[in-house]
């Protein structure tokens, strides 16, 4: 296979102050390079916001203060993984300039990326995020002329199409690209309901790592992180925002206290709710039962995971959920509320049960689930289907065909 230079443009990468931080983009770039031996570098900018700008009322919050300041000290260059991370930064006045923020996204980033173009002239563009990432993108492919095929993962179709200004931007992003992944048939669907021809768009599941995602000892994990041996451990891993519906799961621990006078719910993650949730455990009289350990690093999710009789998403939407696949990898079976690419992961009893989205529904999930006895084994057996490697060899055939879309995928540089 000829190696292509890939030019990987999307604000979803790990960086060195939030490592976990669209992590799922960086486990197809890792792969791309390392096994496809593809030449990958990535360009993730980061928003700029003036300190000397008073901040608009709905991101006063001090958590999101906090989130503006951990963003200004990435680093303008760094390395993740052997991949050279560009971090070129933009103006961004949060909610008022989000319609403008596509075209604020490819002005911050036109120059380096010339710069990086000249000296390593990119075969295309691989953009991650539909809106404004993509949007971008697609400017930056006609200025350069290269081909530029977009990944859906998420909010960016299940939730900002139905906003009127963003819509007909999304539409023009999608009409732009050569072509449109998506990580669910799902997403897929509103792709289509855009008016985008079904051959431009392809179905590309995200993976896992079973490198790091692997089963082990049930007591000797709650042994190591402190969690008492005989509990039913319920674990829920996702940042503390409202879509994740960690308020529901908080609920659905109150009323399986009676049952289960042992339950143990442990909510990993950072967000902005983190106090209102905080708030919620203490009203409900949950501080023996509900505990938020906070941001825990990705390479040791699978003890949380294995230390866990089941896992909890109570997401109001989900592309294609990564952590349920880390879950199940780690041989522990999910309750997940039934959206979108979720009932396309989770598409047998015997991998997990799906529910609504309501604090009753999930309470009588996890009910059920604690007391079905799971072949983990066949749990991680299913999970072992979707690899990163997987992931990049599908994604690499697409790229190769925006190169050279006449000759069935055959990669090499555009002429």
């Amino acid at each position: 296979m000829v190696a292509v230079v890939i030019l990987l443009f999307t604000n979803l990468f790990p960086n060195s102050e939030d490592p976990n931080y669209g992590i799922f983009v960086g486990r197809t770039a890792r792969q791309l390079q390392e096994s496809l031996a593809h030449s990958v570098h990535v360009v993730a900018p980061v928003p700029y916001f003036p300190k000397w700008l008073p901040l608009p009322g709905k991101v006063r919050s001090l958590s999101r203060v906090s989130r503006w300041l951990k963003m200004s000290r990435i680093p303008a260059k760094e390395q993740w993984g052997g991949i050279t991370v560009y971090h070129p930064r933009y103006f961004l006045l949060p909610v008022l300039s989000e319609p403008f923020h596509g075209v604020l996204m490819f002005l911050g980033t036109v120059l380096l990326i010339l710069r990086l173009h000249a000296q390593l002239r990119f075969d295309c563009v691989d953009a991650h995020f539909v809106y404004p990432d993509g949007f971008a993108a697609v400017l930056l492919g006609k200025f350069l002329r290269l081909p530029v095929v977009v990944t859906a993962h998420g909010t960016d179709l299940n939730l900002y199409p139905q906003y009127w200004l963003l819509r007909p931007l999304i539409r023009w992003t999608l009409r732009g690209t050569e072509r449109v992944i998506c990580v669910s048939m799902a997403l897929k669907s509103i792709v289509l309901s855009l008016n985008i021809s079904n051959d431009k768009v392809v179905v590309i599941p995200n993976g896992v790592d079973l490198e790091r995602f692997h089963p082990v000892d049930k007591t000797k994990a709650r042994v190591m992180l402190g969690m008492p041996v005989d509990a039913e451990v319920v674990v829920a891993v996702g940042q503390l925002i409202s879509r994740k519906g960690h308020d529901f799961l908080i609920h659905a621990a109150a009323c399986l206290r009676p049952k289960f006078p042992r339950l143990k719910v442990f909510i990993i993650g950072e967000g902005s709710l983190g106090e209102s949730l905080q708030r919620t455990v203490l009203a409900l009289g949950l501080e023996q039962h509900v505990s938020l350990p906070g941001a825990v690093k990705n390479d040791e999710l699978f003890r949380w995971y294995s230390a866990a009789d089941v896992t909890c998403l109570a997401s109001s939407r989900e592309g294609f959920p990564c952590v349920l696949l880390e879950s199940l990898a780690c041989g522990t079976p999910v309750v997940a509320t039934a959206v979108d690419g979720t009932t396309e992961l989770v598409n047998s009893l015997d991998l997990g049960l799906l529910v609504q989205q309501d604090a009753r529904s999930i309470s009588e999930g996890l009910a059920r689930a604690l007391q079905i006895k799971w072949i983990n084994a066949a749990l991680a057996r299913h999970a072992r289907s979707f690899t990163w490697q997987r992931t990049a060899i599908a994604t690499a055939e697409i790229l190769a065909r925006s190169l050279h879309p006449d000759q069935n995928g055959i990669p090499g540089r555009k002429p």
